[in-house]
């Protein structure tokens, strides 16, 4: 069977919310409350794929999980870190469908010039957070019952890693549709497969 990562597209709205819902319902892992409609899905990745990679890692027409960056801040001089999110299917996981969709977001992050992403998990959350430190991520922080979900006040721990050594003039990070086309990118979009 052959397992592909490749951007997302509007297209795959269904899917993803599929995939999503369940954490929105059943768990702290997405603070949401109520979950999207698929046409929301479907909006905010047309608003991520302005700037950022959503990627979908797919294996005979099935999604099994999707990974995504966005914007850290909107202040300018933030310009060069991200948030990460990364969520899989119930039936995928545990089988190294997030770090190949982090691996290849990774890559393409570094491509696009960009030095740091972060990323914050709902505590406790064990898969999460051997999922991070395995792509190398270190925690900086808790925002100590920061949300409300499910009869409980949660933490949130907050992980960073640098993805490239920080320049001391560092130009703004190139926008999505101009890193597609340098000749790196399908190397680095593909890279999380070869894991």
């Amino acid at each position: 069977m052959t397992r592909y990562i490749r951007l997302a597209s509007s297209h795959d709205a269904p899917m993803l919310h599929a995939i999503y819902v369940p954490f929105v319902i059943n768990t702290p892992v997405s603070f949401e409350l109520v979950p999207p409609t698929e046409q929301e899905m479907s909006q905010r990745i047309e608003q991520i794929l302005q700037t950022h990679p959503w990627l979908v890692c797919e294996e005979q027409g099935e999604l099994l999980g999707y990974a995504y960056a966005s914007q850290h801040r909107t202040r300018q001089a933030y310009q060069w870190s991200v948030d990460v999110s990364a969520y899989v299917h119930e039936r995928w996981r545990g089988k190294g469908v997030g770090k190949a969709l982090y691996t290849s977001l990774f890559a393409l992050l570094r491509l696009q010039g960009f030095y740091n992403v972060y990323a914050g998990i709902a505590l406790p959350n064990p898969a999460s957070v051997a999922l991070h430190e395995a792509m190398g991520m270190r925690q900086v922080g808790v925002y100590s019952q920061v949300g409300y979900k499910l009869g409980v006040w949660h933490d949130v721990g907050w992980w960073q890693q640098s993805l490239q050594s920080h320049n001391l003039e560092p130009v703004p990070p190139l926008d999505l549709e101009s890193a597609q086309r340098l000749p790196e990118w399908e190397k680095r979009l593909i890279s999380g497969l070869k894991i």
